[in-house]
């Protein structure tokens, strides 16, 4: 008996069905991160109408050159000594308005929590790693000072109110009128030190 000339042929058909259902099952089961960002106070695209008129001593300089060194209201300052020296700054109550701060009262340093702004400004050669362990010292000296005050006031944590706050099965597990008194405390920790960070705009190294 005579063999066939060449290999038999395989059917593709089917191919094409099969990477679409690869297709989908990768899309319905890959999981996409997002980034959350950082809450920080910018710089308004226009100037206010009216001239708002900051004291010096209300603002907290802090500059970051690119080797990653620290200089804060123009002292040279380490790293691990950032968080209190911010917190001595924004707790400070310099006019005695603040009826619950606990700081010096210098009246070369910030009048009251609400008038407290820490500006931060880095070089365009700063390691990014430094850069955001910078943003967390800052960040955790306001959140020390709401945990305080949380402590003080509710006998719990800022930290324990607001991730619980933010939780999305808080709303279902608590109801609507618990819900309300536990978003009004959040807001009022939060307005007992508001957390004005601002970021001023890099600069390079000559």
């Amino acid at each position: 008996m005579a063999r066939r000339g060449g290999a038999p042929e395989v059917s593709a058909g089917s191919m094409a069905d099969i990477a679409f259902l690869l297709l989908i099952f990768f899309l319905v089961t890959t999981t996409i991160e997002t980034d959350a960002g950082l809450d920080r106070m910018l710089p308004p695209m226009e100037p206010p109408e009216d001239e708002v008129i900051i004291k010096e001593k209300n603002i907290f300089q802090v500059l970051i050159n690119k080797d990653g060194r620290l200089l804060a209201d123009d002292n040279v300052l380490a790293l691990k000594d950032l968080r209190a020296k911010a917190m001595e700054f924004l707790d400070n109550n310099g006019d005695s308005s603040c009826t619950f701060c606990k700081g010096k009262k210098n009246p070369e340093s910030s009048d009251n929590p609400t008038k407290a702004i820490i500006s931060l400004k880095s070089d365009r050669e700063t390691k990014y790693g430094i850069y955001i362990t910078v943003q967390n010292e800052l960040v955790g000296a306001y959140n020390e000072l709401r945990d305080r005050e949380s402590m003080r006031l509710y006998k719990r944590t800022f930290v324990d109110l607001e991730s619980t706050y933010l939780d999305p099965q808080t709303k279902e597990s608590l109801g609507e009128t618990e819900y309300d008194e536990l978003k009004e405390k959040v807001l009022r920790i939060k307005a007992l030190f508001p957390q004005k960070l601002s970021e001023a705009e890099t600069s390079s190294s000559n």
